[in-house]
């Protein structure tokens, strides 16, 4: 995956899938009833460590990403964080009613990411890379903003209006706690680390370069000259057209492509030679079967010609059969 990543194209691609340490697999069930809510798995590091592992036990996949949540650097920069039941994470005090600077920051609850890390990294076989990750500024800033995710983001993208240099020193604290963060994942033995725009298709052209495309370059730049040759993986989901901009202009090693974009058109349009990431709906691969067969050769014959690491266009869903997982795994490794 590392050659990959650096640009060699393999005749059979490697492959992970976004989330795949998670509530598909039944002993990560089993783990986190043993243990109690997401929160303090992510920060028990040996709890975090076997979950990171289940899926390269299970699998043998390429990469092993890292069991933890973007939302630990808000919780890190002094918002509270929680999960609620079937209704996902929320953080507090909401940044659309209090200011960046009533935030005490708490930089050593990420410690236990870290040693995470650490762990991991010291029981991975050695073909197996060890991936680090981060959200990018936009996604997180829509959390810390709104206090929970939201369909349009709407909160946040009228305070990036009304208010752009609130949010500008938003945007920028959230960016020096991510350098930081991914450094310090690095030197504790991540080899690659992806960030994370989950949010950005909401974004206007203007606003999507102000507010993904320069953060990201920032926290790219940042990153290779602390950790020179260290790839960066980005992935901005819902960029459509905006992807080879973003591609272009932000200095990442490899774009992850979610499931929306036509990969033929992926391959036309993002620079030559730069390897890519994707991008399998989540739901072809619960169906399985002839969707699922078509959709993945359509994938490799459009990447056939480029450095490629086969994966999702967005995280396996809990309902997703262990079976097919295996049945996409032949289906790539024996191309």
């Amino acid at each position: 995956m590392l050659a990959t990543l650096r640009g060699e194209r393999r005749e059979a691609p490697p492959v992970w899938l976004m989330r795949q340490a998670g509530r598909y697999l039944p002993e990560y069930r089993a783990l986190r009833a043993e243990k109690g809510g997401f929160l303090d798995l992510a920060t028990d590091s040996e709890a975090a460590c076997a979950i990171t592992l289940q899926p390269i036990r299970r699998f043998g996949m390429d990469g092993a990403i890292l069991f933890s949540d973007i939302l630990m650097v808000p919780w890190a920069m002094g918002q509270d964080l929680w999960f609620e039941a079937g209704e996902g994470p929320r953080l507090a005090p909401r940044l659309v009613d209090s200011a960046l600077d009533t935030l005490g920051m708490a930089l050593e609850r990420l410690e236990p990411v870290y040693e995470t890390v650490r762990r991991v990294a010291a029981q991975l076989p050695p073909e197996t890379t060890m991936l680090g990750f981060a959200g990018s500024p936009w996604t997180v800033a829509t959390y810390m903003v709104a206090g929970q995710g939201s369909r349009e983001q709407g909160e946040t993208r009228r305070l990036a209006y009304s208010d752009p240099q609130a949010f500008a020193a938003i945007i920028a604290a959230i960016e020096a706690v991510t350098i930081g963060y991914l450094s310090n994942q690095i030197a504790a033995g991540a080899e690659a680390v992806q960030l994370f725009d989950s949010w950005s298709g909401s974004l206007a052209p203007a606003e999507f370069e102000r507010w993904v495309v320069a953060p990201t370059a920032r926290i790219v730049d940042a990153i290779g000259r602390l950790h020179p040759g260290t790839p960066v993986i980005g992935f901005p989901k819902g960029a459509g057209a905006k992807l080879a901009a973003y591609a272009r202009e932000t200095g990442i090693f490899a774009v992850g492509v979610d499931e929306t974009i036509d990969p033929s058109w992926a391959n036309e349009a993002l620079p030559a030679g730069l390897p890519v990431q994707g991008n399998l709906d989540p739901l072809a691969l619960i169906a399985g079967g002839d969707a699922m067969i078509s959709a993945v050769q359509r994938i490799l014959a459009a990447f056939a010609d480029r450095p490629h690491i086969f994966n999702l266009g967005h995280g396996i869903l809990p309902d997703t059969p262990i079976a097919h997982v295996e049945q996409l795994l032949s289906l790539v490794r024996t191309r």
